[in-house]
């Protein structure tokens, strides 16, 4: 096994560590437990597929590093509630905001993150031939995500209107849903415009290792 593999694995388990010291304390006495489940449930699925999937197709750290940041955003979230998070009630009332606007920071995370995960499988799984598709694919991606995402808010809200009301966080915005996907749509272009070189380089190594 390459150095570059090693290194990332065990970045990976430091990562794994901070991820769990995280989750312990957002299940002590959240605002609510269904709310926690659900907004808790995609990094818990991310991370049993990395688990997974580590010695098959080992990431680069800036895709750990990333989606141990956006599991982080969601596990706070999930134990104030994306409507309640302290820092933003205090934006909120120091800025005279009309709103709590942590769950556009989780949006804008839903778009920057996939959009490199997205362009480390397309590249290395050699998935399309003409590269200069590269980044129309990725943000079209990112945005299927969030439009899905909004599709499992809407189901949730059907099933349980108490649940949909911290789950969805509208907070009265009757433009939520579309903000939503525009933030994901501004991370995934801002991910690509920032960290496509270094990425690249990563991904150069990681073959070479």
């Amino acid at each position: 096994m390459g150095m570059q593999k090693i290194l990332s694995m065990n970045k990976m388990e430091t990562g794994l560590g901070i991820f769990f010291l995280v989750l312990l304390w957002s299940v002590i006495n959240p605002k609510d437990y269904l709310t926690w489940i659900l907004e808790t449930a995609p990094a818990l699925i991310a991370v049993i597929v990395l688990i997974i999937t580590r010695r098959q197709f080992p990431l680069t750290s800036l895709a750990y590093i990333l989606i141990l940041i956006h599991s982080i955003i969601l596990i706070i979230g999930a134990h104030y509630t994306y409507a309640e998070v302290p820092l933003f009630n205090w934006l909120k009332e120091a800025f005279n905001l009309e709103r709590n606007n942590y769950d556009k920071i989780g949006h804008f995370a839903q778009g920057f993150v996939p959009a490199i995960i997205a362009r480390e499988i397309i590249i290395r799984k050699q998935i399309l031939r003409n590269i200069n598709w590269l980044n129309f694919f990725i943000i079209c991606i990112c945005l299927a995500i969030s439009a899905f995402y909004e599709l499992i808010e809407w189901c949730v809200a059907l099933v349980s209107e108490q649940a949909a009301q911290a789950f969805l966080g509208t907070q009265g915005y009757i433009w939520d849903t579309q903000s939503d996907m525009a933030f994901a749509l501004f991370g995934a272009i801002a991910a690509l415009v920032t960290l496509s070189q270094l990425h690249n380089r990563q991904i150069s190594q990681l073959k070479s290792g």
